[in-house]
């Protein structure tokens, strides 16, 4: 697998001259020719990337999908990530900023910690962010202060873009959770779907069946697993692991009051493997074990 070690070698790949900071770059894309390379062809760096794209028009893979991304306005990915380009269907007037900062540039500063918290940086290509001329505005705005503030490196410049970065990943936060609220026919058909697959998954008991994932169910519905637990946190207030939690509980309180079934045969049947990772699971959503919700009900 090849490695795009630096910004500077990013920029080799974009034919544009070498960095004026080592470890971050704003990057024009109408300034930019990727040359042809064996690197496309899969590739992982050290880097994030944060994509302001207009009309630009290509196909990548990004993890173990095809996406095209003509549609996309912006998008993240985040470093060691597997990606694949496909020059053939570059377009020569794609415009728009690319964003890039090494990992190593987070280091000794809180956003190394919190980085994470932003999940879009594990979203798939087509969930990208679509946000309106204004709020296009205020992100050119902060890519335009990281640019003017390593023209001229001093000790503040890391502190000073790390900043810009932080506020352009909350502006981008606040830009999601917006979005998940607006496009609501489309949204109420994913929550209509996941909440179908779960009764479909937890109902069926006409074959053995391992516990459910939020991985399994993300993939399901042709979601990334942070896009569907966004999606889920701003309009349910929980994400997906709690929601399968919930409904997996709830199908034990069932099972336990109107059957006979023992722990171990309902915790085979919910796709424990092992009955006490059931036990310990329920009592501490319900403060009970299996059998004293069951013997209260007697």
């Amino acid at each position: 697998m090849n490695t795009i070690q630096s910004i500077s070698h990013f920029h080799k790949l974009l034919s544009l001259p070498e960095p004026k900071h080592p470890m971050v770059s704003v990057i024009n894309l109408s300034e930019s020719v990727f040359i042809e390379d064996e690197v496309w062809k899969g590739f992982v760096s050290h880097h994030f990337c944060v994509a302001l794209k207009r009309n630009a028009t290509g196909k990548i893979k990004y993890g173990q999908q095809h996406y095209d991304y003509d549609k996309g306005v912006l998008s993240f990915t985040a470093p060691h990530q597997v990606q694949y380009l496909d020059l053939k269907t570059m377009d020569c007037e794609n415009t728009g900023y690319l964003l890039v900062f090494h990992e190593d540039f987070l280091l000794k500063h809180s956003l190394v910690k919190t980085i994470s918290s932003y999940g879009f940086f594990s979203y798939a290509v087509n969930e990208a962010l679509h946000f309106s001329e204004d709020e296009e505005n205020d992100l050119l705005e902060i890519l335009y202060k990281i640019d003017k503030e390593y023209q001229y490196i001093d000790h503040h410049t890391q502190e000073i873009i790390l900043s810009h970065i932080e506020l352009l990943l909350n502006y981008s936060k606040r830009f999601y959770e917006r979005q998940f609220i607006t496009r609501k026919n489309g949204n109420h058909h994913l929550l209509t779907k996941f909440e179908s697959y779960l009764n479909d998954y937890f109902n069926d008991n006409s074959a053995e069946k391992e516990l459910l994932t939020v991985h399994q169910i993300a993939e399901a519905m042709n979601l990334s697993p942070n896009y569907l637990s966004d999606l889920l946190r701003v309009h349910t207030g929980q994400n997906t692991q709690q929601h399968i939690h919930e409904k997996l509980i709830s199908k034990a309180k069932e099972k336990l009051s109107t059957t006979e079934l023992s722990v171990s045969e309902i915790a085979y049947e919910l796709g424990f493997e092992h009955a006490q990772s059931f036990s310990t699971l329920f009592k501490k959503k319900t403060k009970m074990s299996p059998l004293e919700f069951r013997q209260s009900f007697n």
